[in-house]
């Protein structure tokens, strides 16, 4: 599955969106997706570009030095209790992403699109259950 239930948590404190990116990172690691040193390519990405695509929401991922560390495709995502300064950005959604090559793009766009669909982001912060976190990312 791409998005198991334990690589959700919807009830997630952090206080940095270095530490929100190591949070979600260590999901992705839990869930068997990557080994641990995609975390820190993870890091390395997004001190060289924001992964905030917008509507408080950012989606993490590694670099193209990161591929041999992406053991099967996976996504994580954390919910945080209190939105965190991401830039000049508050995030209060982070969705990690693990996948090959192109996949990337089709991933991002996938999830970039449903959630920045009128309200879905919303939704998505508010949502009390993973079923209803489900049923957002996947209609």
């Amino acid at each position: 599955m791409l998005l198991p239930e334990t690589s959700i948590d919807l009830d997630a404190t952090a206080t940095s969106r270095d530490d929100a990116i190591r949070q979600v990172g260590a999901l992705l690691v839990s869930a068997g997706s990557v080994d641990s040193g995609y975390v820190d390519q993870m890091l390395d990405r997004e001190r060289t570009v924001s992964t905030f695509v917008g509507d408080g929401v950012a989606m993490p991922h590694g670099t193209l030095a990161a591929r041999n560390d992406v053991l099967v495709e996976g996504l994580a995502l954390l919910r945080l209790a209190n939105p965190i300064a991401w830039g000049d950005q508050q995030v209060a959604i982070v969705i990690g992403i693990a996948a090959h090559g192109r996949r990337y793009i089709t991933l991002l766009s996938q999830l970039a699109s449903a959630l920045l669909e009128e309200g879905r982001a919303e939704s998505l912060r508010t949502a009390t259950t993973v079923d209803e976190v489900y049923q957002l990312l996947a209609s």
